[in-house]
């Protein structure tokens, strides 16, 4: 026997056999679980949006109390000319 006729026999063999039984209760099981999926998913994208906006206001703040734009100091004094 080959690997096809094998492989026809045993769906035939499949096909033949009564479909299992749905337990009752299959439908509520899968629209708890989506529920439950859907809160999570909602609840993981808001802390991802909460994340970010703190992370946004904590570079706002360190910006405007650093002021990185501006020159540093120079360490030491220009020469004086003119004297």
């Amino acid at each position: 026997m080959s690997g096809t006729e094998r492989k026809e026999s045993e769906v035939r063999r499949m096909m033949q056999t009564p479909a299992p039984g749905v337990p009752a209760d299959l439908g509520v099981r899968a629209a708890a679980r989506g529920g439950r999926l859907l809160r999570r998913h909602r609840a993981l994208r808001r802390t991802g949006w909460a994340l970010l906006v703190a992370a946004l206001l904590a570079l706002t703040l360190w910006a405007l109390v650093t002021e990185p734009w501006l020159a540093p100091p120079s360490p030491t004094s220009p020469p004086v000319v003119g004297f």
